[in-house]
This record gives structure tokens, sequence and C-alpha cells, in this order.
């Protein structure tokens, strides 16, 4: 059996997305068991020069709404960065994963050589699609979502591999 485009991101991308947001609700929990704010665990950073909890949320679901759309060959839709509390964290999530679930099998498959043009800071950045995915977008979306899992370790939350990986 052979592993599509679409199999190795979009199911990867939700589940990733998902088990960020569950991981978040076993943080808040804890964090309001401590009586620390919304506010305060969302700049939550693992070491100074490391961005806080709510930007690895962020960049995360930014990667995996990006990553889809641009191996669908759409325009990514882009979310302002915004978010002050959980629930508009969770909100985003939600939005991020719905986004993303609209793409359907026959954009995604076949774009293992579809150019993608990727806008950085220092410039353009283009890719082969099987290249961009398993090289760029996938590890992308699992660092920023293993640092948000260690912001939520490191403050205390008791999440452990099981959390991090979800249900099978």
């Amino acid at each position: 059996m052979t592993l599509s485009m679409y199999q190795a991101s979009v199911p990867v991308f939700v589940r990733a997305l998902g088990n960020l947001a569950d991981v978040l609700k076993k943080g808040e929990a804890h964090a309001k068991s401590k009586n620390v704010t919304d506010e305060v665990l969302l700049q939550t950073r693992l070491i100074p020069d490391m961005l806080p909890l709510v930007k690895q949320v962020q960049i995360a679901a930014d990667i995996a709404c990006r990553g889809a759309a641009r191996l669908a060959g759409a325009e990514p839709m882009s979310f302002e960065d915004n978010e002050t509390t959980l629930e508009q964290i969770y909100s985003r999530i939600d939005r991020a994963i719905e986004y993303i679930k609209t793409f359907k099998p026959e954009q995604i498959d076949g774009s293992e050589a579809r150019t993608v043009v990727m806008k950085t800071r220092t410039g353009e950045v283009t890719f082969e699609g099987q290249a961009y995915l398993l090289g760029f977008v996938i590890p992308n979306v699992f660092f920023h979502c293993t640092t948000a899992y260690n912001i939520l370790r490191v403050a205390g939350t008791e999440i452990g591999k099981t959390d991090f990986i979800g249900q099978a």
C-alpha cells in the first residue's frame, strides 16, 4: 500500500493540533489549581530567548494550515496573532483544524513534485512538495507542538508521552 501526500499531511496535522489542544486543557487545569492566570501561562517560556507558549501554538497552527494549503496549490489562510486567553487559543486551534479538513485528497495527492514557494524574512524559499512536507512542514508542526508540551510540563502539568501522542 502506498502512502499518499494527503494521508501524510491532513490527518497528521489534525491529530497533532487536536492533541495540542488536549495537553493545553490539562495545562489550563493545572494552572487554575495554582491560581495562575491565562496571561501568565500563555507567556511562559522554556528559556528567555525562546518564544512563549502562545506563540508556539500560533506557529504550530499556522504551519499546519499553510502546509496543507500550499500542498493543495491554494493561497494559505491567515490568522491574526492576537490571542490573549486560552479560550482564544482553543478557538484558533479549532479554526485551524476546520480549515485543514476542507482540503480533499484530490487537491493534495500528486503534489510530491509541485513547486512550493514560501516567503521568509530573508527572501523566498522554493521546495518540491514532498521535500516541503517531509523536511519542513511536519518537523516544524511537531517542533512547536513539542515545545508547547515542554512548556506545560516544566510549568508542572502532569502530562506524559501518551498525552502528546493521543489516542490511536
